[in-house]
Parts: structure tokens; C-alpha cells; sequence
């Protein structure tokens, strides 16, 4: 893994993080309850947020203190707008950001319940531009990142196709297979990190994930299958890292949640930023809890991501 000396006493900004991926404007509903196939119900708010799982990971990143850039498409409209307007002022880098000309900017249409929990339906919009002539016109900025970290909300075959030009550059590449579709072998083979959650875990396993013992079983089929380390995220159990020679089961983080929107995201960037820094994995798996657990506690995908300070003040609690 990636890894940069850090001053014990000055908080330092980390080797360089890419995020290949997805940029959604999140259309969100809050409503008392999830209703059922034929019901209408009436929601209690409405707001747009910049969301998508590329998006989220960037600028989670970001906010730690990492140097991020962005590998992505949005269309030329006032969605884009918005969202390049958002990067910026987060820090991240957009210039292998793509304004396409021919689709919109995605959408997601997101359901939150009064429990916080969610439902998420993507329109994925200029999100499907992102191909691999684009990533063969970014990939001399991408190859000078420590790390990669790539979703499933862009066409596999760009996935695909970026995880083995990073993984011949000797880029880390940290996967989120979500949504969640059946990898293809060689893919795994370029993995060096893949951060299922439970659900996704069992559907790319064919196995149950319901207790440590399962997520430990159906993760080992996944390094046989070539991924190198598989990091299962197990909610308020927090996670399990799991590679050929070790297991670490970190938990997780008591917080008043609100939103699950994009606790996964935040989770993959907190780890991603805690590797850069040099973090032995235990305490890089202690950090993306920590980040994955504070971002639940506001509205939106990206309003409650924290700064590195919040995040280590939880982590002392």
C-alpha cells in the first residue's frame, strides 16, 4: 500500500488520492416510512444535494486533508455546473472531469426514512461516458496518485479496463463493488482492496454474510478468486479486513444516525486516506469506521462528512 511520512505534530496533507468514478445530483425525500408498491405517502422534506458514489469518495477524501482528483463525466447543464462548482470548492481536482455533450448529468432519486435508512434508484446519465478513451486521455495524471479508488456507478468495462492500467502502474487500487454486480475474474486479479458490505459480499459470493464467520468464509472465496484483501463493511459492527495472512475485525462507532446515504463512501475514503498516511492497516480500519459512522449523522450524502479533527475526537471517545 501507499504510504507517506507524517510529522506527529502538524497535520500534513497525504500523497495524492484518484477517484474514478461516478458524479449524481441526488434528488432526497425524507418520509415517516418506506411505502409499499401502489402507496403514495407524503414526505416531510425535499432537497438536491451533489451526490454518487465517485463524488462522495472525492471529496470524503478531501475533507480529510488528502490532495484528490477527480476522473469523471457531467453533462453541460445546470446539474454539472453545480457539481464542478462543489469539487472546487472542496479542493479536488476536476480537470479530468468531462462536460459531455450528449447526456445529462446522473441523477439519484433517494428515499430516507425516519430511521435514517435509505432507498436509491440512478439515472446514470453522463456517468456512462466515462470510457476507456477517457481514461487512456487522464491516465498519465492518474499514475501519479498512490491510490485509485474505483465504484461500480461507471460502465465495467471502464472499471475494468482503469483497475489494470493502474494496477501496471503500480497505483493501489481499492475497489467498492457497488452496486453490486458479479465481478469478472480478471478484475479481481487488479484489486488490491475490495470493500463489500454485507449485502454486496453475499450477492458476489453466492454465500450468507449475516455473522463473522460467514463474512470471513465468503471473503476468502474472493482472494481465491485473485483479489488481494477484502476490507467487509458490517454498519454499526463496524468491518473486517481479511487478506492471505490476516484477519482484523475492527468495530464500529456509536452515533445518532440520521442518513446511511453514503456511510460506505465515506468509509472507503477514510481508509483510503488512513493507508496514505501510513497507517498500520488496524488503525487505517479504526479511522474509516470513525469517518463512515460521522456521515450519517446529518441530511445528504456529503453534509456531515468529517474533517481529520472530528474524526480523531471520535476515535479518542
Amino acid at each position: 500500500m501507499v504510504s507517506v511520512s507524517m510529522d506527529a505534530q502538524e497535520e500534513k496533507t497525504v500523497k495524492t488520492i484518484c477517484v474514478a468514478g461516478s458524479l449524481n445530483v441526488d434528488l432526497t425525500i425524507s418520509l415517516p416510512r418506506f411505502h409499499q408498491p401502489g402507496e403514495t405517502i407524503t414526505g416531510t422534506s425535499f432537497c438536491t444535494y451533489t451526490g454518487g458514489k465517485g463524488g462522495n469518495q472525492a471529496i470524503a477524501a478531501a475533507r480529510l486533508g488528502a490532495q484528490v482528483m477527480m476522473t469523471a463525466c457531467v453533462g453541460r447543464d445546470s446539474h454539472g455546473d453545480m457539481y464542478l462548482e462543489t469539487l472546487a470548492r472542496e479542493g479536488v481536482d476536476t480537470s479530468c472531469v468531462r462536460r459531455a455533450e450528449e447526456e445529462a448529468t446522473g441523477v439519484a432519486l433517494i428515499e430516507v426514512d425516519a430511521s435514517g435508512e435509505n432507498r436509491i434508484a440512478i439515472a446514470p446519465g453522463a456517468n456512462a461516458c466515462v470510457d476507456r478513451a477517457w481514461i487512456d486521455r487522464c491516465e498519465e495524471d492518474m499514475a501519479r496518485c498512490g491510490c485509485c479508488l474505483l465504484q461500480l456507478e461507471i460502465p465495467m468495462d471502464t472499471v475494468l479496463h482503469t483497475a489494470e492500467r493502474m494496477h501496471r502502474r503500480g497505483v493501489t487500487v481499492i475497489l467498492d463493488p457497488a452496486p453490486a454486480v458479479p465481478l469478472p475474474d480478471e478484475l479481481c486479479r487488479y484489486v488490491d482492496l475490495l470493500t463489500p458490505n454485507e449485502t454486496e459480499l453475499a450477492l458476489l459470493t453466492g454465500m450468507s454474510a449475516g455473522t463473522d464467520d460467514q463474512v470471513l468464509e465468503a471473503a476468502r472465496t474472493l482472494l481465491a478468486r485473485g483479489v488481494k484483501a477484502v476490507a467487509a463493511k458490517l454498519g454499526s459492527r463496524g468491518c473486517m479486513y481479511v487478506d492471505q495472512e490476516r484477519v482484523i475485525r475492527a468495530e464500529g462507532f456509536r452515533v445518532d444516525a440520521v442518513d446511511t446515504t453514503a456511510a460506505g463512501d465515506s468509509f472507503n475514503a477514510g481508509l483510503a486516506v488512513g493507508l496514505a498516511q501510513g497507517l498500520p492497516m488496524a488503525e487505517a480500519l479504526r479511522l474509516a469506521n470513525a469517518v463512515g459512522a460521522l456521515s450519517t449523522t446529518g441530511f445528504g450524502a456529503q453534509g456531515a462528512m468529517p474533517a481529520m479533527a472530528q474524526a480523531k475526537e471520535l476515535m479518542r471517545r
